[in-house]
């Protein structure tokens, strides 16, 4: 019995060994993304509005992070260049709505706040919208089909 049960958990291991890898990667990029979108928001938020800044700096940031997810913590996926970046389309509306509604919000309790104030509440909602990217991306777009 106990050789028919390490026989059935074998398998099980390079799925947690393919998860923890990805968890890795995907935190690294997601940690490097979001402060490079708090970087880029603060300094565009100096000469736009807060919904233009948070549009340009999350779409400059959305191309780089799905194409580092999709060559390090999604690398040996099946799934296209095109395919993977018009998925994460999807994904950049929906961190558009989030992140833009935290600052519009924000604004509207705090109007005369400054960038850097704007930038500090805008962070955790991009560590939300992380954090939906992933398990969208992992489960979705990226999800290893078993033969």
């Amino acid at each position: 019995m106990r050789r028919l049960s390490a026989q059935h958990s074998a398998p099980t291991r390079p799925g947690r060994a393919a998860l923890t890898r990805e968890a890795f990667w995907f935190v690294m990029i997601g940690a490097a993304s979001t402060v490079a979108q708090a970087l880029l928001y603060w300094v565009l938020r100096h000469w736009s509005p807060p919904i233009l800044a948070n549009f340009a700096s999350l779409l400059a940031v959305t191309v780089l992070n799905t194409e580092a997810n999709r060559r390090l913590t999604f690398r040996g996926s099946a799934v296209r260049v095109l395919q993977a970046h018009l998925a994460a389309g999807g994904l950049f509306v929906l961190a558009y709505v989030v992140t833009s509604g935290a600052v519009l919000l924000f604004r509207h309790y705090r109007p005369t706040a400054s960038p850097a104030a704007e930038t500090l509440v805008l962070v955790p909602s991009f560590a939300l919208v992380t954090l939906v990217r992933f398990t969208v991306l992992r489960m979705v777009v990226f999800r290893r089909r078993h033969r």
